[in-house]
């Protein structure tokens, strides 16, 4: 097939890439370069020579047109990335992620008789907390931890009865709780891609991507991921910081199990209409990404444990992976040890731009670090 990949010349955007000329398919890259993300404005080095570039706008209808000539299919990845950011950024973050996805759909139904798949990234940060049980072991789902709480540092996520909750993997009937500006896009890219399938009979599938790490990830960028924030950190001498206690856990799930997930979305129809989790399924705290980057990094730091919040974090959220197993087959391959040994070996040969401090300042001006 004859595929755009929007936001083709990005972290994961660059590797799907790669994996769909792999498969023998035809690549249009669509991507604006992003100084944030692309600080001199040109293409990458890693994009692939193989796919057409075009440099352009998702928010620019010709732009989208012009990429869409003889398209089959559609991966759309374009979007500004960064929670704490979009906090303060709120129009750009709209603008870029809603109104992005807006302009392609409205493009894509102009061409929708030839059109086999659309599939949008979506995120795992539209849950907000994910799943737990109270202490009978009854699926329960708490509300937010309330500011008065986190001020006094306790960081717990606790049941109706008063009891620390224990957490378990999230599945995809979990309702959305979003919890910042960025993750409200999120959320709206997805039901704009389902709702726009649905109407026009085009197979469409979002895939709420977890914590996504490995090479090419943008270290410049600092409201990126946090292994990426921690890698620049510990390259230039400084330890990672971690707010909260450093105990809080994520889904780190590696670029080349994105990409998996993403092919096989491509050629089954299983899951069209649906959205999906594509992680790895295991939890992992902050504070052992931040120690096991400095031992793989071999810069033997510690990470400073701020005792500081942000205003919008959560506590926990892992994948439950049964509908992506179910309906794709998807099953991922790379264990978290190895995926950070990559990184590492990727990030050694990088010049180490740290410009975590000047993230922190502007979000502590307004308030929305604690």
């Amino acid at each position: 097939m004859k595929v755009l990949v929007t936001g083709g010349a990005g972290f994961i955007g660059s590797h799907l890439v790669d994996g769909l000329l792999a498969a023998g398919h035809q690549v249009v890259v669509l991507d604006s370069l992003e100084r944030q993300v692309h600080p001199d404005g040109s293409w990458p080095a890693y994009l692939n020579p193989e796919a057409e570039w075009r440099q352009g706008d998702v928010r620019d209808p010709e732009a989208v047109r012009q990429a869409l000539a003889g398209v089959e299919a559609v991966y759309h990845l374009a979007a500004v990335v960064g929670v704490g950011q979009s906090m303060y950024e709120v129009r750009r973050y709209v603008a870029g992620n809603c109104l992005g996805a807006a302009t392609l759909l409205e493009e894509v139904v102009a061409v929708r008789n030839r059109l086999r798949k659309l599939v949008v990234a979506s995120s795992m940060s539209i849950y907000g907390e994910g799943r737990y049980l109270d202490r009978a072991g009854r699926p329960i789902t708490p509300p937010l931890r309330s500011e008065e709480q986190l001020a006094r540092h306790d960081w717990n996520v606790y049941g109706p009865d008063g009891e620390p909750a224990t957490p378990i993997p999230t599945d995809e009937e979990k309702l959305p709780q979003p919890t910042s500006v960025y993750a409200v896009s999120k959320r709206d890219q997805e039901e704009l891609f389902l709702a726009v399938g649905r109407a026009y009979g085009i197979p469409t599938v979002a895939l709420r991507f977890f914590n996504v790490y490995g090479p090419r990830q943008a270290l410049t960028n600092p409201y990126t991921g946090v292994a990426a924030i921690f890698s620049a950190r510990l390259l230039a001498g400084r330890p990672p910081v971690v707010y909260e206690d450093g105990e809080q856990t994520r889904d780190f799930v590696h670029v080349s199990d994105i990409v998996q997930a993403n092919l096989l979305a491509l050629t089954r129809s299983e899951a069209d209409g649906q959205a999906l989790n594509v992680g790895s399924g295991r939890a992992v705290t902050i504070r052992t990404v931040a120690e096991t980057l400095a031992r793989v990094l071999g810069r033997p730091i510690a990470p400073v444990l701020a005792g500081q919040y942000r205003a919008g974090d959560i506590r926990h959220c892992v994948a439950d992976l049964s509908r992506a197993r179910r309906l794709l087959g998807y099953e991922p391959r790379v264990s978290f040890e190895e995926g950070m040994a990559q990184l590492a070996a990727w990030v050694a040969e990088q010049p180490p731009d740290d410009r975590f401090e000047e993230a922190r300042r502007a979000l502590e001006e307004r308030q929305l670090v604690r």
